[in-house]
């Protein structure tokens, strides 16, 4: 027979043979039967093991223990890879008899009736042996050791794994709930068992627990701790160390990240059937059981039940405990991080972790313990006691700027009181902010500026100076380079008339890409840093508002208080018009993507109208960037319909949801391809013998939207047409408006006489393209990105009924 080793790990003080000392220890230390060893009046701790077998060459995976639960029940416990395929279900002779084989988080708990050896007194250490009959036709002989529920029995504890937090934050963490939560008893599985740190650990606790063997808890007075290692790595295969900045749920930067080597001792917890095997083996008979690490911490009750007291009397016997990330704003050099260091939380953190508490006799013991939940279970509603997750004990050895943005962290009071009246610490506090001084209504905020960078646009320049002047904005810096129709001598003129500030982008010298080089020369300039009300947007985007008289007047009016709001993207089309003619383009390109189109992602992007009062850092080109954290509560940001956007989007969102697009006061059309001829130039790169025909399709497809039909604009062509006609009565204007149309015809005439962009401007124009895309709401991601050539050849052809989707596999960035 295949047999299995069945060793333990040596309880604290036990001799060489393994034999357990049961003589008389001091009162409140020592349980029959169960190697406890004290270390103080107060505190006692229990070190037990694992199992140490790998994988069975007959199919089992690793064995991580096997208990008698009961004179005729055995459960065995094999790790994640071991199906219950390869137990025969119903046993065979001379062996137990299968009555359950549940396979959990990947690995197999089995249920064997088997009978216990009928002189347990006197057997030996192997006496309570039992065969599995495998699949395979071997026999697989285990053997079952008694359950250890007797030292937490009755008493609240927690249940935590432990990767590299020291000695001394596992200490302060199981004596703070002691103290504050009546926690008295713990079972700690060591992923990474050393004897420095169980040396370290008895020294620490004797610390943290000194002088409280006569306090009013049980767990200041008795406390048990049960250190159980693991000789085995418990790590999901394949995966980085959980402790390492990259599985931080909030650390910025990932894509920039080095991916770590696989660590299997580290690595996000793999075997799942632990919470199950520290349930039977010791936590059967404990009051409550609560799931927390020790880098999660429970404040103090105050007034209200303690977490276990509201867990114990739950209706369910199971409660949710919600789970808050903390950090620190900064550990003093030298310091170990502790609890008391993290006062700061991500303003914008969505919703909470969740673990659980459980009293496992009302909640039924036959029920499953699995990482997140108990199964079969519903946990008691209402709210759910708070801990928080200290994230520099977590992820050791990185400050704060490497587990959070620094711009989500704000100092939290409730924090703060922990730290300094629990505590007793003076922790590192953020800096204080102030806002520029302004006054709060949206209509007196001052002069309104928009900032864009262009580059061979002249053509397009006149009207959309001209309509924006006529809906109120008062200053235009414009960045140019590399331009070859006139763009940029005609701004220099504009310039001199006092009508924009024109500059050349410093963007070679930089080494940043030409739009983001502009916005950061732009912070310097007066027309922007002076500016009451500004934004960053592009000559093909015009704010089309629809309240009131369609100005900004109208606009701030309706907005009362608010200092930002949001511009959401409406895709308007060629409207199926091939060539270009010198005419506005508000009155020729009339057909839009519909209101709610979710896919391409571009559809709903946004660009923002934002108060200049400092709340934020610099400019970005959707919205500013860089929020002072502590000014956070200062955002008062709308969208499109004049609701409230949530504070997830206060730091970097920059499209538009189901939740939080509206176009009922305001929307940006984005005529993005112009005219069939107009975008051969835009997509033109000056090489007049190849194009890129497919990224030309692609964005083609993606932007040119004209399924429906939107006017709301046309009611400002009569002021955008006075303030374009006084524009054009200055000759030298006219003159440079005229040449810059020269150029752009004479462009579109050298580009059609070549094969390559004549071919290519027949697909743009041609039936199937035009039929394309006025059915975009039909397909998936997937298909933007990997362009229209996947799209079956003839669907433009067919009848489709309004829910026909179509999608396609495909990795890879959509192109721009």
């Amino acid at each position: 027979m295949t047999k299995a080793p069945a060793k333990r790990g040596k309880g604290a003080g036990a001799d060489d043979t393994g034999s357990q000392d049961t003589g008389t220890q001091d009162k409140g230390t020592h349980v029959t039967g169960t190697q406890l060893q004290a270390l103080s009046a107060a505190v006692s701790l229990i070190r037990r093991s694992l199992r140490e077998t790998g994988r069975h060459a007959s199919g089992p995976g690793p064995l991580l223990d096997c208990l008698r639960i009961a004179p005729d029940r055995v459960l065995a416990f094999f790790g994640t890879g071991t199906d219950p395929a390869v137990f025969v279900p119903d046993g065979a002779a001379d062996c137990a008899l299968p009555l359950d084989l549940r396979a959990i988080s990947g690995g197999t708990l089995a249920t064997f009736e088997a009978p216990a050896p009928e002189s347990p007194e006197t057997r030996g250490p192997e006496a309570d042996q039992i065969g599995v009959a495998l699949a395979t036709g071997d026999v697989l002989e285990l053997t079952a050791e008694p359950t250890e529920t007797e030292p937490l029995a009755g008493r609240n504890c927690l249940l935590g794994f432990r990767l590299e937090e020291s000695a001394a934050q596992t200490a302060e963490w199981l004596a703070h709930h002691a103290r504050h939560q009546g926690i008295g008893g713990a079972v700690l599985v060591n992923r990474l068992p050393d004897d420095n740190f169980a040396g370290a650990l008895e020294a620490a606790l004797t610390d943290a627990f000194a002088g409280t063997s006569d306090a009013d808890t049980l767990g200041m007075r008795d406390f048990r701790l049960i250190l159980l290692d693991s000789p085995l790595p418990l790590g999901k295969p394949g995966m980085p160390p959980e402790n390492h900045p990259i599985l931080a749920p909030d650390a910025p930067g990932k894509d920039r990240m080095e991916q770590p080597e696989p660590d299997p001792w580290r690595a996000p917890l793999g075997e799942g059937l632990l919470y199950e095997l520290v349930k039977w083996r010791f936590l059967a008979a404990a009051r409550t059981v609560m799931c927390l690490d020790p880098s999660d911490y429970l404040p103090p009750p105050g007034e209200g039940p303690t977490a276990a007291d509201q867990c114990a009397a739950s209706k369910s016997g199971v409660i949710w405990l919600a789970g808050r990330r903390v950090y620190p704003w900064r550990v003093r050099p030298g310091a170990e991080p502790r609890m008391a260091d993290h006062i700061c939380a991500p303003f914008d953190l969505g919703q909470p972790m969740l673990r659980w508490a459980v009293a496992p006799e009302k909640a039924g013991l036959v029920n499953t313990w699995r990482m997140t939940r108990i199964a079969y279970i519903r946990p008691d509603p209402g709210p759910a006691p708070v801990f928080f997750r200290a994230m520099a004990i977590r992820v050791p050895g990185r400050a704060a700027s490497e587990l959070a943005p620094k711009t989500s962290l704000v100092e939290d009071p409730a924090l703060l009181t922990l730290s300094e009246q629990v505590f007793g610490h003076k922790p590192v506090r953020p800096p204080v902010s102030k806002p520029r001084k302004a006054p709060r209504a949206a209509t007196e905020a001052g002069r309104t500026a928009i900032v864009t960078t262009m580059k061979n646009e002249g053509p397009f320049i006149l009207e959309w100076l001209a309509y924006h002047r006529a809906i109120g904005v008062d200053d235009f810096l414009i960045y140019t380079n590399d331009c070859s129709d006139g763009t940029d001598t005609m701004l220099d003129l504009l310039q001199r008339k006092g009508i924009v500030q024109h500059r050349d982008n410093p963007f070679r010298d930089s080494g940043l890409k030409p739009q983001h080089a502009a916005l950061q020369a732009a912070e310097s300039e007066p027309v922007m840093h002076d500016c009451g009300w500004g934004i960053c947007m592009d000559v093909d985007e015009f704010i089309n508002i629809r309240i009131g008289d369609g100005t900004l007047a109208a606009l701030y009016d309706a907005m009362g208080n608010a200092n930002m709001i949001s511009l959401t993207w409406r895709l308007f089309g060629n409207a199926e018009v091939h060539d270009f003619q010198d005419r506005f383009l508000l009155d020729q390109f009339t057909r839009c993507a519909p209101e709610v189109i979710r896919k391409p992602h571009q559809a709903w992007g946004f660009k923002t109208l934002f108060r200049n009062i400092d709340i934020y850092k610099k400019l970005g080109v959707h919205r500013p960037k860089g929020l002072i954290p502590d000014l956070w509560d200062r955002v008062t940001w709308l969208n499109g319909s004049g609701r409230p956007m949530p504070r997830t989007m206060f730091r970097n969102g920059w499209r538009s949801s189901l939740e939080t697009y509206g176009y009922d006061w305001v929307q940006l059309n984005h005529y993005a391809v112009r005219s069939a001829e107009s975008f051969l130039v835009k997509r033109d790169r000056g090489r007049v013998n190849h194009v890129d025909r497919d990224q030309g399709l692609n964005y083609w497809f993606r932007m040119n939207h004209n399924l429906e039909e939107d006017r709301s604009i046309q009611r400002m062509i009569p002021r955008l047409q006075v303030e374009f006609d006084r524009l054009m009565a200055d000759p030298e204007i006219r003159a440079a408006h005229e040449h810059s149309v020269r150029c752009h015809c004479d462009k579109i005439t050298e580009l059609r006489a070549t094969e390559n962009y004549e071919r290519f401007y027949g697909e743009l124009t041609g039936a199937r393209m035009e039929r394309l895309c006025r059915m975009q709401r039909h397909f998936g991601s997937a298909v933007f990105s990997a362009g229209p050539g996947v799209i079956p050849p003839d669907l433009h052809l067919q009848d489709l009924p309004e829910d026909f989707f179509f999608t396609v596999e495909h990795s890879g960035e959509q192109e721009h």
